[in-house]
């Protein structure tokens, strides 16, 4: 089932030659546009809108070819030159969030469950303990737990057929389960698998964190993985997130301003043509590989990959289970969480020996499907259990993600959330613990790391200034202050989902009496208060490095900590300058 979350784009991928291709239409373009200018045409201000017949491939809402417009303001353009002639962008409008019919019960016919799942690597231990595709009585379903099952490859939208009772089961991340919330009448038994580079966000050469997108506008695809990707790094920087209705909408200067288009590889083409043009309304794209890295790799330079989620595990896919078949045949649902869990261990020990079957399955060749499954990692019993309970290091838990879904979509797009547990049911992996096939698995997540020190580890990912309360003129934090006990917490969090990843404390203090100072005493007293400012900055980003250390077990190798003094005043009021700033750096 697609829920427009496969990785694998149901057409051909956005190979260089294609953006080649792009860049030179819209080269074209706009060489036609400056004659025309030249003669004294202009562009409309607002643009035209032209319906597709071609349906979109969220659902029934045709696409829209929203035209673009010279005018306006400019916050993404290239520093230093001028615009050029935006041109017409493959976009569609926002739309809420996807409604369902009234649940039914799915029922098995002659023994056979019927599950839909998208063309993604992450389902190849599914593919891998059935044998293929098509129902078998060799399957490990057959011979362990007297069922066949049936699995169906499709990009299209299926939740539907899951809702309604079409389908036994299907697959999609722990996000999207926040978004649909109590309407969903679906259980979540199993992790499937970690994405560990599958989803990755390009930007415009001159964005260096996540930060620099404040007021600027990316192009990505709704109800996605790639959409919570960028809401979940944009609310950890402390950056609102804002949906434009086109891309003719003004941004909003605070936020990081999103539009939408139909899949990935037409979010990498708008780009990628914005970006040829030098347009400069758009400063990125947020989809899933290969189209974020065919973009930057054919832009000449003026693209770069600003983070991927291959240190960064917050895109869990996990089995959803339609809870009439899942309360009405607890066996059945058994047997799929425990073929889930052989499947992931036969990929992870016995890689070579299925690799033939899942590569036809999904119509790729053997090398293709050795870089697509290099993307995932295939979560065992141990690491299922710690995913559920919430004690999983190095990775997102369901229950973190899910509550970062809710934090990161806010009441506008889920007025109403629901807690994650409506959607758990452990006791299938607890009574695959009693059975003591998998007993010998451990919990084996550690960070991929590159030769070499990449620019995604010299540069923070992203930073946020939090306003920890201390005692006056004192590195004592007031732990009675409940916001500082959160934000400790947040911290952890952000070293819990990315396995390698450490944060530099930068601690900061108010520069509003150093006017005083100078009066008092001259240069000599400034000077003497800018070091004491110095060693208390530096004590405070100290302590909070212990707190972390001893209240949540972080590894202090994990923690640098620096004391800038009252050198890098973030503003004029006194609070924003008592602070303890974090750049999070992630490895890449």
């Amino acid at each position: 089932m697609n829920q427009t979350r496969s990785r694998e784009n149901p057409g051909p991928s956005l190979k260089p030659l294609g953006v080649l291709v792009t860049l030179l239409m819209v080269a074209l373009l706009v060489g036609i546009g400056g004659w025309l200018v030249m003669r004294g045409g202009s562009r409309g201000g607002s643009g035209s809108t032209v319906t597709d017949p071609i349906a979109s491939a969220r659902g029934a809402s045709g696409r829209e070819i929203r035209g673009g417009s010279e005018s306006g303001a400019n916050p993404g353009g290239e520093s230093g030159g001028a615009r050029g002639v935006a041109p017409d962008l493959d976009l569609v409008p926002p739309e809420p969030a996807p409604a369902l019919p009234p649940p039914g019960t799915y029922a098995p016919r002659d023994g056979v469950v019927d599950i839909e799942l998208s063309s993604y690597a992450g389902y190849a231990g599914l593919i891998a303990a059935n044998g293929g595709l098509e129902p078998s009585e060799s399957s490990f379903f057959a011979k362990r737990h007297n069922f066949k099952v049936r699995i169906r490859l499709s990009e299209e939208e299926g939740w539907s057929r899951l809702q309604t009772g079409e389908l036994g089961a299907s697959a999609t991340t722990a996000d999207v389960l926040a978004v649909f919330g109590r309407q969903f009448g679906a259980v979540a038994p199993v992790q499937i698998a970690y994405s560990r580079g599958a989803d990755a966000i390009v930007v415009a050469s001159d964005v260096r964190r996540i930060n620099d997108l404040k007021g600027r506008t990316l192009v990505t695809v709704q109800h996605t993985e790639a959409e919570f990707f960028i809401r979940f790094l944009a609310q950890e920087s402390g950056t609102a997130v804002n949906s434009l209705d086109s891309i003719e909408s003004p941004p909003r200067p605070e936020a990081i301003n999103l539009v939408f288009a139909a899949d990935g590889e037409a979010a990498g083409a708008a780009f990628a043509a914005d970006l040829a043009a030098g347009a400069g309304r758009l400063a990125g794209a947020v989809s899933w590989e290969p189209t974020p890295s065919d973009v930057a790799r054919s832009s000449g330079g003026k693209a770069r990959i600003l983070a991927t989620n291959r240190n960064l595990l917050i895109i869990a896919d996990v089995l959803v289970v339609n809870r009439g078949f899942a309360e009405s045949n607890p066996g059945m649902v058994a047997g799929l969480v425990e073929g889930v869990l052989e499947g992931n261990r036969m990929m992870r020990e016995e890689f070579e020996a299925h690799l033939p079957i899942v590569a036809g399955a999904m119509g790729w060749d053997a090398s293709k499907a050795r870089a697509e499954m290099a993307k995932v990692h295939f979560s065992n019993l141990p690491e299922n259990e710690a995913f559920f309970s919430g004690a999983i290091d190095m990775a997102g838990s369901f229950g973190g993600i899910y509550q970062s879904s809710v934090l990161a979509y806010g009441p506008g797009v889920i007025p109403s959330p629901v807690g994650p547990e409506r959607f758990m049911d452990t006791s299938h992996l607890a009574a695959a613990r009693a059975g003591g096939r998998f007993s010998g698995q451990k919990i084996s997540i550690g960070p991929i790391r590159t030769e070499g020190r990449s620019q995604l580890e010299s540069d923070p990912l992203l930073s946020r200034d939090i306003r920890f309360f201390f005692d006056p003129n004192s590195s004592n934090l007031d732990l009675g202050v409940a916001s500082n006990i959160e934000d400790l917490a947040g911290i952890r969090r952000l070293l819990q989902v990315s396995p390698g990843s450490f944060v530099l404390l930068r601690g900061h203090v108010d520069d509003a009496r150093v006017g005083d100072f100078r009066k008092q005493g001259g240069e000599s007293l400034v000077r003497k208060k800018a070091l004491e400012a110095m060693e208390l900055s530096t004590r405070r980003a100290a302590e909070i490095r212990r707190l972390l250390v001893e209240m949540h077990g972080v590894d202090p190798g994990r923690i640098e900590t620096v004391g800038r003094g009252w050198e890098e005043p973030a503003g004029r009021e006194s609070d924003q300058n008592r602070r303890v700033e974090v750049q999070w750096h992630t490895l890449e």
